[in-house]
């Protein structure tokens, strides 16, 4: 172990970070580039100083920003009914403002497949996808390809339903990098959509109708350093926004005040690292990853010797590490979890999601670190019911210690995290991940391997 047992101990009765996740969730709105965002950075920045972290200082650059009005959802046949409200129908961000009025095509989960059946009906129509992917397909489909492919068969408008029974509508962004979007979308339940879906069935006609602004505005990130002064460092990150309709507590209010509870944990006089730590939480992950390309892009790469990112971490103790194919990460891990006698889970898949890419599509080590649990997913993250009640001190104490004595190890000169170059990284992603990166827009690499 290199965290003393003091620190330890120091880390299972603390209420510091707790206290930091409270005071984030009670700032309400959270979204990318409006007021909240830059109250909850400065939650942050203050957390930090007390902490004993160093140079705490918030760092602002220019984003694409997103506002949401009313949304609604009308159908006119067989039956007529009106779904409006939040807590019935939500835009997705990114899309634009509109009305659009047609016959509902029920895409299923919106596979490339099932779009390519309904081909000769969405021109002109409604879309409805699941939230949904079926196991049979070997990678998540995420919304915004789904989105993408709506638009590109000629729908006039989205519909994203929710695949878990008796959860609220989601939300989550379309835009992407491609902002704004070229339809209306919205996210309703599950309960909505699966009727929605019946209707259609019958022959069903609907309006889908979103009130929103796409206008630019200014993002922020949030930095301290602990450890020594070395040009070297090992990137500890999170993402502070959240969706404006809940407190993103799990997503990702719980990743960041784990930031600045390891960064308190590594602060400590009897804590010897032999590498400086970064603490930095990113502004705009929900909206395209903005402040993990800004912190990449103003970083020596060269320097960056590993980046662990936290995103979804508190729904339990049980660790889920997304290595990226960077395997000397996931030995870290496994070994801190074998010495703490808890558990962990490994995935080396080079995924897109997640403010880690930023740094991966570089071949900068880096992974996305978060928690499993049968009680979250889906069905809360990006919808109203991602609250602090879901969540546990117990099991944030315990992910603390998790990541700090990884961090440590990170931190140490006898662990060893290769780089690997561009073409490396570009040659090792599934054609899958590629397909949905070039629909959204994503694509880092030009065409030549």
């Amino acid at each position: 172990m290199r965290l003393p047992n003091a620190a330890v101990g120091d880390a299972q009765t603390s209420g510091f970070g707790w206290d930091v996740l409270t005071d984030l969730v009670d700032v309400g709105n959270r979204m990318a580039g409006q007021t909240g965002e830059r109250r909850g950075a400065e939650v942050v920045r203050d957390a930090f100083e007390r902490a004993g972290a160093r140079d705490a200082r918030i760092e602002e650059f220019d984003i694409p920003g997103w506002w949401r009005g009313e949304s609604s959802l009308t159908i006119h046949e067989p039956h007529e009914r009106v779904h409006g409200g939040q807590q019935d129908v939500l835009a997705l961000p990114g899309c634009p403002s509109g009305e659009a009025t047609g016959r509902v095509v029920d895409v299923g989960d919106g596979t490339y497949e099932e779009f390519e059946a309904k081909a000769d009906e969405l021109d002109g129509a409604i879309a409805v996808a699941s939230s949904d992917t079926p196991e049979e397909v070997d990678r998540w489909i995420h919304r915004m390809e789904k989105y993408v492919n709506a638009a590109d068969h000629g729908a006039v408008a989205f519909v994203f339903r929710n695949h878990l029974d008796g959860s609220l509508p989601p939300t989550g962004e379309v835009g992407y990098h491609e902002r704004p979007g070229p339809i209306p979308a919205v996210g309703v339940s599950c309960e909505v959509g699966k009727r929605l879906a019946r209707y259609a069935e019958a022959g069903c006609e609907a309006t889908v109708a979103v009130d929103c602004r796409n206008e630019p505005t200014t993002s922020v990130n949030v930095e301290a350093e602990v450890g020594p002064d070395t040009d070297e460092a090992v990137l500890l990150t999170a993402h502070v926004d959240a969706h404006d309709i809940a407190d993103g507590a799990n997503d990702n209010g719980a990743g960041t005040a784990l930031v600045a509870e390891v960064g308190r944990i590594l602060a400590r006089d009897d804590v010897d690292l032999d590498t400086r730590v970064r603490l930095v939480t990113f502004g705009s992950e929900e909206i395209g990853l903005w402040g993990a390309y800004h912190c990449a892009e103003t970083s020596d790469l060269d320097d960056v010797k590993c980046v662990v990112n936290l995103d979804g971490a508190c729904s339990s103790r049980n660790l889920r590490v997304g290595t990226n194919g960077f395997e000397a990460m996931g030995s870290v891990f496994r070994a801190v979890t074998t010495d703490l006698d808890t558990s962990v889970a490994t995935d080396d898949t080079i995924a897109p999601h997640g403010d880690q890419w930023a740094f991966v599509q570089e071949g900068v080590p880096a992974v996305m670190a978060s928690t499993t649990s049968s009680q979250s997913g889906r069905g809360w993250g990006h919808t109203h019911a991602d609250t602090l009640d879901k969540l546990d001190s117990r099991d944030f104490r315990d992910v603390a210690v998790q990541v700090a004595e990884a961090v440590a190890r990170f931190a140490s000169e006898a662990v060893e995290t290769p780089h690997r170059s561009r073409s490396q990284m570009r040659a090792a992603i599934d054609d899958g991940y590629e397909q949905e990166l070039r629909m959204g827009g994503r694509w880092p690499y030009d065409d030549a391997a």
